[in-house]
């Protein structure tokens, strides 16, 4: 019988990202992480092609927030959560704007989209936490390449310390990413967001709450970018902007760490905290 490499290990319970990735403050960087994935030519053409992005957004949203937190929380389901996107992503391809072939699973591309959760992440947590300690930003690091190869990216296609990260990440920014039609999309203040279903409250309302959903998420996304990730893109920030900006994280960082656990982290996560022997 052909024996099978082990599953890799899940991040332990007790480290950094046990305790930051299923904190509701998590959710602020999403949209700004989402941005720098789809700014890949390669990501924004299979998002373009293949997503539900515009038509079910909220399923879309939901379906992914669950994946992330399988991946930190889901122990022995970790895997499976890596070997079912993978199959997922297996038939994603076709050809970007540039006339060039691409496909979901080619490691340059599919690394970048995990990769970006790191510097989104740890930009986000200047505003909304304590930054990181050297040491934490090493472990951090070290736990979000443990869930990248829970998703299947090899090390040799993932830089493996942060010292090794910046260079990569300046080069993939420099040499790769731009604006495209799903970046656009995205940072619009007039994006096209359908009414959560189910909801026919909202629904009435949606003519109303859609705009300036629309006006939030556009500012997160700008906003919680890293400054070089936002030149590289060219979207504007303003000072006043980055002043507002400010003026909502001193609220955040005051309000949710004073909040019970059961507010404070997603239900999933909250679950599996409660359930480990030691954290």
């Amino acid at each position: 019988m052909k024996q099978h490499d082990p599953d890799p290990p899940p991040p332990p319970p007790g480290g950094v990202l046990w305790e930051t990735a299923g904190d509701i403050r998590s959710l602020l960087a999403l949209p700004a992480a989402f941005v720098l994935q789809v700014a890949h030519p390669a990501v924004g053409a299979g998002v373009d092609d293949h997503s539900v992005f515009r038509t079910d957004p909220w399923g879309r949203g939901e379906r992914s927030l669950t994946s992330v937190l399988l991946w930190v929380y889901g122990g022995a389901d970790a895997a499976e959560e890596g070997r079912r996107l993978r199959r997922i992503h297996r038939d994603i391809r076709g050809t970007d704007p540039h006339g060039r072939r691409y496909h979901a699973l080619t490691p340059a591309s599919y690394a970048w989209v995990h990769a970006t959760g790191y510097p989104v992440a740890r930009y986000a947590r200047r505003y909304f936490a304590r930054p990181f300690t050297q040491e934490e930003d090493e472990r951090f690091y070290a736990e979000w390449l443990m869930v990248g190869r829970i998703l299947g990216i090899h090390d040799r296609d993932m830089p493996q310390t942060v010292q090794e990260f910046r260079p990569y990440y300046d080069k993939v920014l420099a040499d790769e990413i731009g604006r495209n039609t799903v970046v656009d999309e995205l940072t619009s203040a007039h994006r096209a967001i359908p009414a959560p279903p189910g909801h026919r409250v909202l629904g009435l309302l949606w003519p109303v709450l859609r705009p300036a959903l629309a006006r939030t998420l556009r500012f997160l996304s700008i906003g919680l970018l890293p400054p070089e990730a936002r030149s590289a893109l060219g979207l504007p920030w303003t000072e006043r902007q980055e002043r507002r900006l400010r003026r909502w994280a001193v609220l955040v960082r005051w309000l949710v760490p004073r909040l019970p656990e059961r507010l404070r982290y997603l239900p999933y996560a909250r679950r599996a905290r409660a359930a480990a022997p030691h954290r």
